[in-house]
């Protein structure tokens, strides 16, 4: 007797899904939202936003999930004394990051700080960090620079209001050009951002480099998740990171041989405004063979990449700006006025 395509389709679900209920119950799985389908799992549950959507499963199925995310399994956690417990007692266990596409060509296949899993290599990107880069003391040599870039902002918006005219200011973008100005003169000692600055090369193939960034970052591979989809090539996504990638190494490399250009040149002077660059140039003389350009080079990426988006702008905007903008323009023209005379003209 024949057995019919859709008898063995049938008969293939069934041990499927026995199979996925008997290595759930050996696992001791967290509780899962509904029926995980194949290939997709709980895909199928997933829109926009997908914080909101996380929440409502949350409320309806419990504070720990066990979700299906294609090929990737998830564990979403709501209740903050579980994931203080997670972070905490099992940090080490949760440390590991996923192997996405990003990752893999902006994340210098795997090893920067930010898509590094968790062993001896990112203990020392950590170690680097927190002692080299972003310690106390050379925050407070970069003083200078958040201070500036705050009175550049402050004579802009000072200049625009003369003579008791309002001015418009898009603030998400403001505080955007505002942060990301702070982080290339720390890292690089430069700025990219500015009406001045708007014409110069250099500035527009950096803003290209960062809107670029932001785009594919933030954008979802579904290759990511259901890996059949992206040998069929249904996204080009690969194809936009690697040229991506190859923009940013060029980019940044130029900007290392400049500083080691000119720190062989002036090989006696020990200012105190060290960029970030110098710092890790420095570090490479002792440990070259652990320090290379491309380490360097996943590093500066990372500083420059990772602190800022435009939502956190947007949110920063959202928490600083209300109680000032409640005030009356006299009061908001007098407070911007105290604090541009209390300093010194910014530099150009």
């Amino acid at each position: 007797m024949e057995i019919s395509f859709y008898s063995c389709f049938m008969l293939f679900l069934m041990f499927y899904f026995l199979s996925k209920h008997l290595c759930k119950i050996s696992k001791n799985l967290p509780p899962s939202p509904g029926l995980s389908l194949p290939i997709i799992g709980h895909l199928y549950l997933i829109k926009k936003p997908l914080h909101q959507t996380l929440a409502n499963l949350s409320n309806k199925y419990g504070p720990i999930l066990f979700i299906q995310f294609g090929s990737r399994p998830v564990i979403l956690v709501s209740s903050p004394s579980v994931a203080e417990e997670c972070l905490s007692k099992n940090d080490i266990i949760f440390a590991n990051r996923p192997r996405l596409l990003a990752g893999k060509h902006l994340g210098y296949n795997y090893t920067t700080l930010t898509w590094a899993s968790y062993g001896n290599h990112w203990r020392n990107l950590r170690r680097i960090a927190a002692l080299e880069i972003l310690s106390t003391n050379r925050l407070k040599m970069f003083y200078h620079i958040r201070a500036d870039e705050v009175r550049l902002l402050v004579h802009k918006l000072f200049k625009g209001c003369r003579g008791g005219e309002f001015m418009s200011i898009d603030a998400k973008s403001t505080f955007f050009d505002l942060t990301l100005n702070v982080i290339t003169r720390m890292i690089a000692g430069k700025r990219y951002y500015g009406e001045d600055l708007a014409e110069l090369g250099e500035a527009r193939q950096f803003k290209e480099i960062v809107r670029e960034t932001f785009e594919l970052s933030g954008a979802t591979n579904i290759g990511d998740f259901v890996p059949a989809l992206k040998w069929i090539g249904l996204n080009n996504i690969e194809k936009r990171l690697a040229i991506l990638h190859r923009k940013r190494d060029e980019f940044v490399q130029d900007l290392i041989l400049e500083h080691r250009k000119v720190k062989s040149e002036f090989a006696s002077h020990q200012g105190s405004s060290k960029t970030m660059i110098n710092v890790l140039l420095t570090l490479q003389e002792t440990e070259p063979e652990y320090y290379t350009d491309e380490l360097i080079r996943g590093l500066m990426t990372t500083f420059s990449s990772f602190p800022i988006s435009k939502a956190s702008s947007k949110r920063l905007s959202e928490c600083t700006l209300p109680p000032h903008c409640s005030r009356p323009m006299s009061h908001q023209r007098s407070a911007l006025l105290e604090v541009f005379e209390s300093h010194e003209a910014p530099c150009s």
